[in-house]
């Protein structure tokens, strides 16, 4: 991979973290087991010589049980901040998007439930933000949740878009509200940010501005409303990481958070797409887009489809994929995209930066890592790397 800098680029400080949605954590005893299990070996690996006091940056995944389960006992969030400090493992952001058991043995459009026109998000986001407060370090101003962007995008089509748009933005607006009663009793700024991904209402940077010109104008719910960026999912749509940057910076939307991730991609000749389907599982959806000579891009809604159909130019499958690697057997990965991204970042507001790699353990079996924490902690120093050459001093 070749770093990309730019000359007049300022040092910068920002917070690295990895995503803790690749080990299954449906209640709370489970979190803790596979932080315990995992996140203690990942720090080690990751800074082996960093002072023994040094905590590794996590991007925690609670789900919607574990957190009823944190705030529901006395002081709960108070130990588990305390729990999460002696193992030396910092929380830099918190992953809102799975609601339930994001291991299930089928997930594909779950993940999308609730959506924002349900207050069953809002309650929960509104619980997580309330658990963020408390395990954020000293010294902390500024956190992000990343979120559901609205909505699968045929949910809203068949409950009639107009009414549950307007529901979705009525209860982002709310949580926007409690979340500046929060900043005011605190003096933490949580924000939630919205992730584009293919398939949903929002999955282009230009639906994200949209929404917000019509929906979300004031600089108070700006504020606490804002974009997390998943470079992934961007490369998936064939969106370039530079422009859907700045045109978030051009309307006032705040990025607050960078997902680095990677997905597969192939030019669409036959033995590639053959080694393309082996990446066809039952857990998760598998958006694929397909570049026509036109220009004009080519959605399905999951691999399996876009195999069934077989239409002509370069694949992109929304497959999360090791960053580090820029290919796999006779497929790439856009994982040349992510120094594109961490470049075009805001210097004067860093958002947080996020290694999620949650698909570590449905790769192809000949693929997959016998020991996870080793490969997670080679994405992050892998992106360490990529940050430093970006003009990033890492936290």
């Amino acid at each position: 991979m070749e770093g990309v800098t730019r000359p007049d680029a300022r040092q910068a400080h920002c917070f690295l973290a990895y995503c803790t949605n690749v080990h299954p954590g449906d209640t709370l005893a489970r979190t803790k087991a596979m932080l315990e299990q995992h996140a203690v070996r990942v720090r080690a690996l990751a800074l082996p010589d960093a002072p023994l006091d040094a905590p590794l940056g996590i991007g925690l995944w609670l789900s919607a049980q574990s957190a009823r389960e944190l705030l529901a006992e006395a002081d709960g969030t108070a130990r588990f901040r305390d729990w999460l400090r002696e193992r030396r493992l910092a929380v830099r952001t918190i992953n809102g998007f799975p609601y339930g058991d994001f291991h299930g043995e089928t997930v594909k459009t779950r993940v999308y439930h609730p959506h924002w026109a349900d207050p069953n998000r809002s309650m929960f986001t509104l619980d997580l933000a309330r658990i963020l407060v408390q395990l954020v370090e000293p010294g902390t101003r500024t956190a992000s949740i990343s979120t559901v962007p609205v909505g699968w995008r045929p949910d809203f089509s068949n409950e009639g878009c107009g009414a549950s748009v307007g529901l979705a933005a009525a209860q982002l607006e709310w949580i926007a509200g409690k979340l500046a009663e929060l900043e005011e009793s605190t003096g933490i700024r949580i924000t939630v940010d919205l992730e584009p991904e293919p398939g949903c209402l929002l999955d282009e940077s230009e639906h994200v501005v949209a929404l917000f010109d019509q929906c979300f104008q004031s600089d108070e719910t700006r504020r606490h409303l804002g974009v997390c960026h998943d470079i992934c999912h961007s490369a998936v749509m064939f969106e370039e990481q530079d422009d859907a940057l700045e045109r978030y910076a051009r309307n006032g939307i705040r990025v607050g958070k960078i997902q680095v991730s990677a997905a597969l991609a192939c030019s669409g000749a036959p033995k590639e797409l053959a080694e393309l389907a082996e990446f066809s599982e039952p857990r998760y959806l598998h958006q694929t887009c397909v570049l026509a000579g036109n220009g004009e891009v080519r959605f399905f809604e999951d691999l399996d489809l876009a195999l069934d159909a077989m239409p002509d130019g370069p694949y992109r499958t929304h497959f999360h994929v090791p960053v580090h690697l820029d290919g796999i057997g006779r497929l790439s990965t856009t994982a040349r995209q992510i120094p594109l991204a961490l470049a075009a970042a805001s210097k004067d507001d860093p958002p947080c930066f996020e290694v999620e790699t949650y698909a570590w353990t449905v790769l192809p079996l000949h693929l997959r890592e016998r020991d996870l924490a080793s490969g997670i902690a080679r994405e992050l120093a892998w992106t360490r790397a990529a940050l430093t050459r970006a003009g990033y001093e890492v936290r």
